[in-house]
């Protein structure tokens, strides 16, 4: 009988140690090893093995003589995922899925599995009965006529799963959600590191064998981190983080890793009663419809991936109240706003230091794209000189610490999708007009080099 084997994880990172150690080496983080045992003493349990595949040893291969194949993708009639996917499922390839509780994660991939056109679905669920789900789908299905071959499988158990996969053969497998998932082959609770790791790999190894493209649910911790080991995100294929406020409509799937496509990409939801319904134009639902003129408010072009958005700045700017200026920005990293806010008061005279800065950027998204720079100072200035912005005017550029208004990447999207908006003026940098025909744009394109320019420009209008 073979003896049991046991190690110890830690919970933040997944580093396995032979002993127990107080703090991690890799991760750095105190009292997070806990002992699991790895090994029980039954070995012979079944596990995914393919009847039609034979095991063969791999050689090595000149790169020259492999031979290139075109990929194949599986368009999921949702056109918002298909984009955040790069286009398709690609077979055989395992997405991971990570958002808050209650965002709608179960929802996007129900509502996929039922309007999936003449593909064969299972999904597994860990966490829900299977009353619970015809409930959701009765309210999801938007055809009643239509019939979906969408199967439902209530279990937790991956020898289970996968005997119920070798009789239904299906094309595409939804895991709801891989926390809940156990192994036989490891003797530790459901959730716990190595059964995490046991789980993800039989299941891509079935992914891959069979090339059955696979959607994993994760849970994610209170860091916003997916739940698990950090090396989950490394055997997967795709990483996708299902963002958004519970308490608003509109939800964000946002690319994280994607080995078949641009890891940058950005896709748009409104959650109503029937489901998530896709928005093909986020600037529409960004831009505020404004009655009045008000001051504290750019509007900013941006890119998420390869959408072109537009969206709005907001910024007030007063008098501290207490000893302590306070500094806040929502959706927009704080460390780069005190950076922009240092340039105003040493390049163009403006005394913040003493003032309370709050920033927030509309509509509840984040954004790190260096191109709104300007309509974040341009928004921080008309607070506090209560001058608005016209409305029509739009800004597309990075600034230095030195005060240039520097050139940003891909600038025609951004001035086409200006134009598309309605927006009669972009102010863009100067080094952006190298290269750009001004002619194909109905848009007046304003160019600048130094932050003075740009002030100057709204005293004259």
């Amino acid at each position: 009988m073979a003896k049991t084997k046991s190690a110890y994880f830690c919970q933040s990172c997944g580093h396995e140690s032979a002993k127990w150690l107080g703090k991690c080496p890799s991760c750095n983080q105190w009292n997070t090893f806990v002992e699991e045992i790895i090994e029980k003493q039954s070995a012979n349990i079944p596990t995914w093995k393919p009847s039609t595949i034979t095991q063969k040893a791999n050689k090595p291969t000149l790169v020259e003589e492999i031979k290139s194949s075109t990929e194949t993708r599986i368009e999921t009639g949702d056109h918002e995922l298909d984009r955040v996917l790069g286009g398709g499922l690609i077979d055989g390839s395992v997405t991971l899925i990570g958002g808050e509780p209650g965002i709608g994660k179960s929802t996007l991939l129900l509502q996929l599995a039922l309007n999936l056109n003449r593909k064969k679905v299972l999904y597994v669920s860990g966490e829900e009965s299977d009353q619970q789900i015809k409930m959701r789908a009765d309210r999801l299905v938007k055809n009643e006529n239509k019939k979906s071959e969408c199967f439902i499988l209530t279990e937790t158990s991956t020898q289970n799963i996968f005997k119920q996969i070798e009789i239904l053969e299906p094309q595409i497998l939804i895991i709801d959600s891989i926390q809940t998932l156990h192994s036989a082959h490891i003797d530790a609770t459901p959730g716990s590191i190595s059964q995490i790791k046991e789980c993800t790999a039989e299941l891509i190894r079935f992914a891959k064998e069979t090339n059955t493209p696979v959607f994993l649910i994760g849970h994610i911790t209170k860091d916003g981190a997916i739940a698990g080991p950090k090396v989950l995100e490394h055997m997967v294929d795709t990483v996708l983080q299902f963002e958004g406020d519970r308490h608003h409509i509109y939800r964000i799937l946002r690319s994280i890793k994607n080995r078949f496509g641009a890891a940058a990409e950005m896709g748009i939801y409104a959650m109503h009663g029937s489901g998530l319904r896709e928005v093909s134009n986020p600037s529409e639902i960004l831009l505020s419809q404004r009655d009045e003129e008000l001051s504290g408010i750019a509007i900013a072009a941006t890119l998420e991936g390869s959408r072109p958005m537009l969206i709005e700045t907001q910024a007030l700017v007063s008098t501290a109240a207490y000893g302590t200026p306070q500094r806040s920005a929502t959706g927009f990293d704080t460390k780069r706003m005190n950076m922009l806010l240092a340039v105003l008061e040493k390049r163009c005279g403006f005394r913040l230091s003493t003032q309370d800065v709050f920033l927030n950027i509309a509509g509840g998204i984040k954004v790190d794209d260096p191109a709104i720079d300007l309509a974040i100072i341009v928004a921080i200035v008309s607070s506090q000189q209560d001058i608005f912005i016209p409305s029509k005017i739009c800004f597309a550029a990075e600034v230095g610490l030195s005060g240039e208004i520097r050139a940003v990447n891909r600038i025609e999207q951004r001035i086409s999708e200006a134009e598309k908006l309605g927006f009669e003026k972009i102010v863009v940098s100067t080094y952006n007009l190298k290269g750009l025909n001004k002619d194909k744009f109905k848009i007046q394109i304003v160019s600048v080099s130094k932050i003075n320019e740009v002030f100057e420009l709204f005293l004259e209008s």
